[in-house]
């Protein structure tokens, strides 16, 4: 069975950083796809950043050049790095995978930035 478990979010304020983990299990992580997923309230939930098992990255125009993703495939565990923290990226963020055409999702980190 395929799970994820996220650790790392908290309470910080702007301009602030934290790190996210996502532990995978259940699946070959070193070829899997991952992503961050994040969700505001009363918004829908949108794709912050993607790496691939062959290590390509992309990220959404809001969180460029302040968030980086990156894997330990020895770890099987997915980071999302965030820096110059905005309170507008306080939301539950959610580590995801794609097996055989199923999304998985981890129990999602609540993020806020406030002062």
């Amino acid at each position: 069975q395929v799970q994820l478990v996220e650790s790392g979010g908290g309470l910080v304020q702007p301009g602030g950083s934290l790190r996210l983990s996502c532990v995978v299990s259940g699946t070959f992580f070193s070829l899997r796809t991952m992503a961050w997923y994040r969700q505001a309230p009363g918004k829908q939930r949108e794709l912050v950043a993607r790496i691939t098992g062959g290590g390509i990255k992309n990220y959404a125009d809001s969180v460029k050049g302040r968030f980086a993703i990156s894997r330990d495939n020895a770890k099987n565990t997915v980071y999302l790095q965030m820096n110059s923290l905005k309170p507008e990226d306080t939301a539950v963020y959610y580590c995801n995978t794609v097996v055989d055409y199923l999304n998985y999702w981890g129990q999602g980190a609540q993020v806020t930035v406030s002062s």
